[in-house]
């Protein structure tokens, strides 16, 4: 925990003249809190800080049930109070008519540098998000009773009438091709084994029949013998397990089984194909964060958008409501539901029904919510407005209303509506992680405030102590040349102290070098050499070792034509080793080498 006091302390001498302040007394709260509270005092309480300070830059004062965490001075904290009387009033906790951008963009800095290191939480706050997993279930169960579709069929149709429709051609046509994914299943298959699959739930057959999704071809036919068809109340649970997030709470995901997670790729390829094909292409993100970035910096320069976050949002998407975006369209619909899992094994062993659509996990997940959301917020637009929407009014909603997973952003003038509409179906909206009053918005990663960026470096891991302590020594790296970029020269050249003595190479790269390097305005090292007039310097190089996961006969023949299939779409490479080693890396380690500079 010392080195990430230090590393606090650097950022912040740096912030403190940079904003013409002292951060002497900030350091000495740090460093004494930080030695009495733990690490959560970094990676907890300044996130809430930071919480609390956008909820007020939104309000356009300090609030009094704000920073209960912090002593006051005046209406101000007295942590950061150099920076944060650039402004706020000191006296009276109003904002100013010219806020310092630089201060707001130091108080989120040093508020946020640890708010999102990779770290377990305790057991008991482990245990409390699985417990709000099931809670959250029988919310949704709770929220169906009440819900009234109507206003829903209508935009639904508006919205997604003929893009469903031609899907569900596609799928009535047989135009689902399915593949595999890198990540774990529920049925412990990774890598190649996904290939040799031997297991197949009956209710797929319908629209994927293992005999055209899993065999070759048609001559395998004698493979069919093998196969275990499942009926559904023999299925595979989806596994919830906990991944880290932040030390205030883990991340609750869902991993779905390879027959499941197969068939639902299909589906997700007709979906993102649909979309990027049609209007909704202006409307839905799928891949590009861009949209939702620009959008959100129009907003905080004009204040004509609002942007939106939900909490829990995928676990409180709810089958009904899928259901009923899908309902006109049956061979979409079925082949959905086909692949859906309807169950989860909780870490007790309990196994329960699932009131939601799917969880983070699921290939549809994504999809359908953005698909739901999109449908509510239009749904309260049309209550605002008074009357049924039109074609022309939707489409005149481009560059105002976007979706990219629970990042939304839609215009103020509807934003009430909006809202009233998006908890009507279940949702449930973060208002101290949504902005719509002042000029601080906040989507997909990025903040601006007036139109200015106002982002900050995060550090992802802990700092390394040991050449062993690979992921970090990559972590820090990064995060050294992300703080050279925001300029935190103090932070700089203490991370290259720590780092010189633990890599004893560590050579000046371009941005483009695979060589574990700084960023700096300088080309030159000690380190560089010419090889054929190719600038090269000696360092450590990032290995990763896929495993050894060997395939023969008919799993490596299907695994050879999908390949094939998808250099053809996608142009996806294939490793001449690709029978013999997939997955994902196990194990991440460096090795010293030489490798281009990236000038």
């Amino acid at each position: 925990m010392k080195s990430l006091i230090v590393l606090w302390s650097s950022v912040a001498e740096s912030l403190a003249t940079r904003c013409c302040t002292s951060a002497h007394r900030d350091i000495e709260t740090v460093t004494v809190r930080s030695k009495a509270e733990g690490l959560s005092f970094l990676t907890i309480t300044l996130p809430n800080f930071a919480r609390d300070f956008e909820f007020c830059l939104d309000q356009g004062a300090v609030d009094n049930a704000t920073f209960h965490s912090f002593k006051k001075s005046g209406s101000l904290p007295a942590f950061l109070s150099g920076f944060s009387c650039l402004v706020f009033d000191r006296g009276t906790g109003v904002l100013l008519d010219e806020p310092d951008i630089g201060a707001i963009q130091a108080i989120r800095q040093l508020t946020l540098l640890f708010g999102k290191i990779l770290l377990d939480c305790t057991p008991a706050r482990e245990r409390k998000a699985f417990h709000e997993f099931v809670e959250c279930e029988h919310e949704v169960e709770r929220a169906n009773a009440t819900v009234d579709y109507t206003a829903y069929k209508y935009v639904r149709t508006l919205l997604f009438g003929s893009l469903f429709s031609k899907i569900d051609k596609q799928i009535y046509d047989g135009e689902l091709r399915p593949k595999h994914g890198p990540g774990a299943t529920a049925d412990s298959l990774y890598g190649n084994q996904k290939f040799a699959q031997t297991s197949w739930p009956c209710r797929l057959e319908p629209y994927f029949p293992y005999g055209e999704m899993v065999l070759p071809n048609w001559s395998y036919w004698e493979q069919l013998e093998t196969v275990n068809f499942i009926e559904p109340d023999a299925e595979i649970p989806v596994k919830v397990i906990s991944v880290p997030k932040t030390m205030k709470t883990p991340r609750i995901i869902a991993i779905e089984p390879t027959a499941m997670q197969y068939a639902q790729q299909a589906i997700l390829r007709l979906i993102q194909d649909g979309i990027k094909d049609s209007f909704l292409n202006s409307f839905i993100g799928l891949d590009d964060q861009a949209p939702n970035q620009r959008m959100a910096r129009q907003g905080s320069k004009y204040s004509d958008l609002a942007t939106l976050d939900l909490s829990e949002a995928s676990d409180r998407v709810s089958l009904e409501s899928v259901d009923t975006l899908l309902a006109n369209h049956r061979h979409f619909h079925d082949a959905v539901m086909a692949c859906r899992s309807s169950t989860a094994r909780m870490p007790s062993g309990d196994v329960i029904s699932l009131a939601k659509f799917a969880s983070m996990g699921s290939a549809l997940c994504f999809p359908m919510e953005a698909a739901v959301f999109l449908t509510a917020i239009f749904v309260g637009i049309q209550e605002d407005l008074g009357r049924p929407l039109t074609r022309k009014d939707v489409e005149s909603y481009a560059g105002r209303v976007r979706v990219f997973g629970d990042d939304i952003i839609v215009p103020v003038d509807h934003v009430r509506s909006v809202i009233n509409s998006l908890e009507a179906f279940g949702l449930k909206v973060n208002y101290r992680k949504s902005f719509w009053n002042g000029k601080f918005r906040e989507s997909c990663g990025k903040e601006y405030y007036d139109g200015t960026d106002v982002s900050v470096v995060r550090c992802r891991r802990l700092i390394p102590s040991s050449r062993k302590n690979v992921q970090e020594i990559i972590s820090t790296v990064s995060l050294r040349n992300q703080l050279f970029w925001a300029g935190l020269e103090d932070a700089v050249v203490h991370l290259d102290r720590k780092m010189l003595k633990l890599l004893k190479h560590f050579p000046v790269v371009g941005e483009d070098s695979p060589v574990l390097g700084r960023h700096s305005w300088s080309l030159v090292t000690s380190d560089s050499k010419s090889i054929n007039s190719i600038p090269m310097v000696k360092g450590w190089r990032i290995r990763s070792v896929i495993p050894i996961n060997e395939i023969s006969d008919w799993p490596a023949l299907r695994k050879c034509l999908s390949s094939l299939e998808e250099r053809k779409s996608d142009f996806v490479p294939t490793s001449s080793d690709h029978l013999r080693r997939s997955g994902r890396p196990r194990v991440v380690d460096i090795k010293l080498g030489m490798g281009h500079s990236g000038y």
